[in-house]
């Protein structure tokens, strides 16, 4: 079972499993400095993608940039709320892979149908 506290994190703050496993494989990193190019080896992803992953953990303040090198992402969690929610929600993730994974899909899902929605033709009433 998912904490409530958990879940509204994964709700509000994990758009995507892809962002979760970056999360988590950065946070596990400790003080290791990653580029898109080794996110995206160890993730199985394009460099593309691991650049938008990059940049949006850096923008939800999961991350910070090294000075001397700004293609240099470590984790760093803006506050140490941040960092202990990130620490449990990888406990949680690792004792309940499917249920934290069907409840991102399920965000993402819902997202993409009122989008859907939003372009069906309805029928004119008279």
């Amino acid at each position: 079972m998912i904490p409530d506290d958990i879940r509204r994190f994964i709700v509000q703050c994990i758009p995507s499993v892809p962002f979760l496993e970056a999360l988590l494989l950065l946070r596990d990193g400790g003080a290791r400095e990653w580029d898109s190019a080794q996110l995206a080896q160890r993730l199985y992803l394009n460099t593309a993608k691991a650049d938008e992953l990059l940049a949006q953990l850096l923008r939800a303040g999961l991350l910070s940039l090294h000075e001397a090198a700004p293609t240099r992402y470590f984790y760093a969690p803006r506050t140490p709320q941040l960092a202990g929610l990130v620490d449990q929600l990888a406990v949680i993730y690792g004792q309940n892979l499917i249920e934290v994974s069907t409840l991102i899909h399920l965000k993402t899902n819902r997202k993409a149908h009122l989008f859907a929605d939003a372009f069906v033709w309805r029928k004119k009433e008279r």
